[in-house]
Order: C-alpha cells, then structure tokens, then sequence
C-alpha cells in the first residue's frame, strides 16, 4: 500500500462507524486484498471477479477506471490495458463491513474475459447433474464468444493457473 492510497481511506475505528457511517475504510484480507465483481453497469450482467489492493481500489477511483491487483503476475494492471476493452467506473458498492466491492462498469470493448467471452461468467452449473458420484457439470450460457482471445492476447501469458 502506498502514501497516497493510505491516506486516501479512513481508519476502521469502530462497528458503528464501518457499518453505518460514512467513511470509506475498507477491511483488506491478510494479503492486503479486497474481492470486487465487476458487472455492466447498462445489463446487470456479471462480468469478472477481481482483486483490489489498496492501491488499485484508489487508481480505481481516481481514474474511474477499473484497477485489480493480479495475484498471478504480482502487479496492479488496468482492466483492459492489453485488449483495449476498459471498464470505465459508473458506481462503486460496499458490502456492510466494507470487506467486498460491486463494482457498475461500462465495457469499453466486445468483452472482459480472456476466453474471448463478454463476461467471466460465461458457463453455469448444471443442476441437474448433481446426484450420487457422478460430476457436476458446466453448462455454457453464453453461446459464443465475443472475440477472439487468442488475436487480442497472442503473445501474453495465460493468467489461468492450473
């Protein structure tokens, strides 16, 4: 966390002053990270699950760009800073304890995800496979992707670790 980022947050003094009053302190987890979800700010669609440090939570805000912290690549990066498609910041939501972010983005681009999908969270569970030993499966939600992942990012790593 940064100078600036530090000052840029109020101190978590008390309950009543997190739950119920109005100072942004958010509560970062032991690695100094807060999850946000991103979703599209016209649909409502869910776009991508995030990480902010406190750094990436200010850029974030001063910008009104979406920043995340990669816990793969160890670096804050700008949503969209590689494809181009950018998350330009509508509205910002704290959870109660101010320990996790909604986050309403326009989607400067055809998509957020690094398959090529409009959003993340393009397959859903399968319901109905779960029973006895069998394995749940996913079912795709989104019929095609958006654009295509291996032109945009040819050359990048995969951040999908196995």
């Amino acid at each position: 966390m940064n100078a600036s980022s530090c000052a840029f947050f109020a101190e978590r003094c008390s309950i009543e002053q997190v739950e119920l009053g109005d100072e942004l302190a958010p509560r970062f987890d032991r690695a100094g990270l807060l999850p946000a979800i991103v979703v599209d700010a016209t649909t409502g669609q869910v776009l991508m699950l995030g990480y902010m440090n406190a750094e990436a939570f200010a850029r974030t805000l001063h910008s009104r760009e979406v920043h995340f912290w990669s816990r793969s690549r160890q670096a804050i990066w700008r949503k969209g800073e590689h494809s181009g498609f950018t998350q330009s910041v509508e509205r910002v939501l704290v959870d109660d304890d101010q320990d996790a972010l909604v986050v309403h983005a326009r989607v400067n681009g055809p998509g957020s995800c690094h398959v090529g999908f409009r959003s993340c969270f393009y397959r859903e569970i399968d319901l109905d496979t779960i029973a006895g030993t069998n394995p749940v499966h996913l079912r795709q939600i989104e019929p095609n992707s958006a654009f295509d992942a291996a032109a945009v990012y040819a050359g990048l790593p995969n951040p999908t670790r196995v």
